[in-house]
């Protein structure tokens, strides 16, 4: 598949309550490199095979949560494009200008149904993972693979309300395919939608909340499953908080281990999961089947896992 349009989430944006704290979790235990921080105090992190400028971004805050996520497109035209298509679909658009976001070009932003801001942007300096362009060799210097061993930012998982109409908005408005759903049993209401730009079972997810604006979880990619034992260790270790250990999704097929970090916001790391192209069909999960579909290897629906967000 030519991946074009929007090619992937390039960064999350969450607020921390101490963030001495938080840049010992992201950087020293999972092994993110930081690369920036400004003059607000926002701190800026890469995984090691990411060649853009950054993907996570730290808020100094009083609350956890979610400030913003946002998606690179291919160029300037299609970001023009989207900027349309969306305010063709009734949605406000605020254009930002290149260098509101250090090291980036010009964004897009607008809110979600499900009360959540998105960016849009096309343009990120590009610093490389080490390895160069030119016979790059397939192993990194020394000591640039740490932590948790995390290769990229994966995903997304955003709480909200209004979940079928944010699902429509990316479907017809930003070319998104709806890979896979949760719908409750009786009604057929969708209580969680996955939703693919890319070759991935997803690239965000939203779930149905009471309240709009909330965080689940942001996700790192492994390599191998045998990355995610080794991330069980080293989490372990680190003695950080645990909130279902290593298991496989029914949904996406991805090896998993949920925690969180100190301010409370859930991370994800996992490897596998399938091969997504557009004209798979959606797969249906409903609640008959709501244990497997969560985490397949116990058939087990978490408390936690439902309904903590920040």
């Amino acid at each position: 598949m030519a991946v074009r349009g929007i090619m992937r989430m390039g960064e999350v944006c969450i607020r921390v309550l101490d963030i001495q704290e938080a840049r010992r979790h992201y950087g020293t235990w999972l092994g993110l490199h930081e690369v920036f921080e400004d003059t607000e105090g926002r701190v800026y992190l890469k995984a090691w095979d990411e060649h853009d400028h950054h993907s996570l971004v730290l808020v100094p805050s009083d609350r956890a949560g979610i400030v913003h996520v946002a998606f690179k497109v291919s160029d300037e035209a299609s970001l023009d494009h989207y900027a349309g298509r969306l305010q063709g679909h009734g949605v406000a658009v605020r254009q930002m200008p290149e260098g509101t976001y250090p090291m980036t070009g010009r964004r897009v932003a607008f809110v979600t149904p499900s009360g959540h801001e998105v960016h849009l942007y096309a343009q990120m300096e590009q610093v490389g993972n080490t390895l160069g362009t030119h016979n790059p060799g397939v192993m990194p210097d020394e000591g640039v693979i740490r932590g948790l061993r995390i290769n990229r930012l994966d995903h997304a998982l955003l709480g909200g309300t209004h979940v079928a109409e944010t699902c429509r908005l990316f479907v017809e408005a930003l070319d998104f395919s709806l890979s896979e759903r949760l719908v409750d049993a009786e009604t057929q209401a969708p209580l969680a939608v996955f939703l693919s730009c890319s070759n991935k079972p997803h690239d965000v997810a939203f779930v149905l909340q009471p309240e709009p604006g909330a965080f689940h979880h942001v996700s790192f990619l492994l390599e191998s499953t045998h990355d995610v034992v080794h991330a069980a260790d080293m989490i372990g270790k680190h003695r950080i908080p645990v909130d279902v250990g290593p298991n496989r999704h029914g949904i996406t097929r991805g090896a998993t281990i949920y925690f969180f970090d100190p301010s409370g916001n859930r991370n994800e790391v996992f490897a596998g999961g399938y091969v997504y192209y557009p004209d798979n069909p959606t797969l249906t999960w409903d609640t008959t089947a709501f244990g497997s579909a969560l985490f397949s290897q116990d058939n087990t629906v978490r408390d936690s896992f439902l309904n903590v967000l920040t």
